[in-house]
């Protein structure tokens, strides 16, 4: 059987709702004869409403020339009967998230459509084999998961099941393109890319609270304040629904044998229980009745003053300091000490190095040149520490005050990530190019993981790695070979075998 993309004229689209409206919408917008398909007419009478509405508004804004938006209306029907795409030379399924109910869709639509129309499931993280399991030709079946809202997010996940015909895939990829938007090939798998990789930065933000090293309003102001990131791990899980967010990431974990890296933590789970869900029902890690925290402004430089201190390891990192008027001496047995772990903790470090604890401070340097540190100290404090923290914020610095943990807060979570995105490419479930899209584009990080491994020294975050499993004796941190074997060699992480 052959699957060509140019066969390509009628696309059915089964669902109604947001994902459905919106594959439909961009279908129909670039010149493809559409039929959408739900068992409920309200929906699919509201569907069409919305988007025509949507057209209409691209008008408006200059998006779309009007005769355009008209042909394109015209391209779209709306149909509660199955047998209406029998003419149509591919379906794309965007209905409920259940295996069941696909597989009983899909082996209904073999007697339904002709033998070489595809049969594309937009599945979120369910596998594209199973969903198969049912039909007889299972070589047609495929993966096109979009994300939401569609006709903005650029990124589709394309994927292939273990019988899927590689021109099925072909064909579905350059579907992708002719959408307008950017696909990229996943293996089939628990998450695809975009689910699975967006787990780390999730619960390593959960595991960092669990321990009782910062709040969620914290964590998520160093995240955005440090890493650069549009929203924290607790405000994006708010946003989405942890209702949403636990299932996948325990579905996420148990379809990978309880890979401890992919571990959330017990209070998400509670959260669920507790109906804490988000946004969506005014509470979950945040009170929206509330006003919701804002992020601070760096403080302005004072006149420049000198701090001396004891440091006595890695004393290169303090160069962004040294800059501000900090200044090395020897140790007189007064002068505050400063160290800059790399995924080790205060506590760790001082025992290691032989240190006073109540002199000491470790500072995270990670991201002084977004004008905040984040500093912590062994259990019990540093007598130092407010003198440390003042100068600091003296020298125009943010900081943030946590209590000890190994990698801090940003590196920590940043490594992870990195890490992930690293074991995904080890066990080949997206090529690096395609990680690095895939991770942009339909997460919306600030930076590709395998670059931004690159740029700061996969060393460097094979050593914050080592150091967070050394120091909390937890597989959680077990370094990806990928990272590990590219940290030796001196290679980049998107090196591909």
């Amino acid at each position: 059987m052959a699957y060509a993309f140019d066969d390509i004229k009628k696309v059915g689209v089964i669902g109604a709702g947001l994902m459905g409206a919106g594959i439909a919408q961009v279908l129909a917008t670039v010149g493809y004869d559409v039929v959408l398909n739900d068992m409920n007419a309200e929906a699919l009478a509201k569907a069409k409403t919305d988007i025509e509405g949507r057209i209409d508004r691209m008008v408006e804004k200059g998006k779309l020339e009007a005769d355009a938006a008209a042909a394109a209306k015209g391209r779209l029907t709306t149909s509660g009967d199955l047998t209406s795409l029998a003419d149509t030379q591919m379906v794309i399924e965007a209905i409920i998230e259940r295996l069941d109910i696909k597989q009983s869709l899909f082996a209904e639509l073999e007697g339904i459509v002709s033998a070489d129309c595809i049969l594309a499931s937009n599945t979120s993280s369910l596998s594209i084999a199973s969903i198969a399991k049912n039909c007889e030709n299972r070589a047609r079946v495929v993966g096109m998961h979009f994300f939401n809202p569609v006709p903005p997010m650029k990124l589709v996940e394309v994927i292939g099941g273990a019988a899927t015909d590689a021109g099925v895939v072909d064909a579905t990829y350059e579907m992708g393109k002719a959408m307008g938007k950017v696909p990229v090939i996943a293996k089939d798998g628990p998450g695809f890319i975009v689910n699975l990789g967006g787990r780390a930065y999730y619960t390593e933000g959960l595991h960092i609270e669990a321990e009782g090293v910062a709040p969620p309003e914290q964590i998520d102001r160093i995240m955005k304040m440090a890493g650069g990131f549009r929203m924290g791990p607790f405000e994006l899980m708010d946003l989405t629904g942890i209702d949403t967010n636990f299932p996948v990431s325990t579905f996420i974990f148990n379809g990978y044998h309880s890979d401890a890296r992919l571990r959330t933590t017990p209070r998400h789970g509670y959260m669920v229980e507790a109906g804490l869900l988000g946004r969506k029902v005014g509470r979950g890690f945040y009170d929206y009745a509330q006003d919701l925290p804002k992020l601070p402004t760096p403080p302005e430089a004072g006149p420049r003053t000198s701090l001396t201190a004891v440091l006595p390891e890695r004393s290169d990192a303090f160069a962004p300091l040294v800059e501000k008027g900090l200044s090395a001496a020897e140790d007189d047995g007064k002068a505050p000490i400063l160290v800059s772990p790399l995924g080790e903790d205060c506590t760790s470090t001082v025992a290691r190095l032989g240190l006073d604890p109540k002199r000491t401070v470790a500072v995270d340097l990670s991201a002084v040149e977004r004008g905040i540190v984040t500093v912590m100290t062994a259990p019990g404090g540093s007598d130092v520490l407010e003198a440390v923290t003042t100068w600091l914020a003296g020298a125009g610095l943010h900081v943030e005050v946590i209590k000890d943990s190994p990698g801090f807060v940003a590196p920590r979570i940043i490594s992870m990530i990195v890490n992930l995105c690293c074991e995904m490419a080890q066990i080949g479930v997206g090529s690096p190019e395609d990680l690095g899209k895939a991770m942009t584009m339909g997460l919306n990080y600030p930076f590709n993981p395998l670059e931004y491994g690159d740029k700061v020294g996969a060393d460097r975050v094979l050593s914050i790695m080592e150091g967070l499993q050394s120091t909390t004796g937890s597989e959680r941190y077990r370094p990806s070979l990928w990272l590990k074997r590219r940290a030796l060699l001196g290679l980049s992480l998107s090196t591909a075998d």
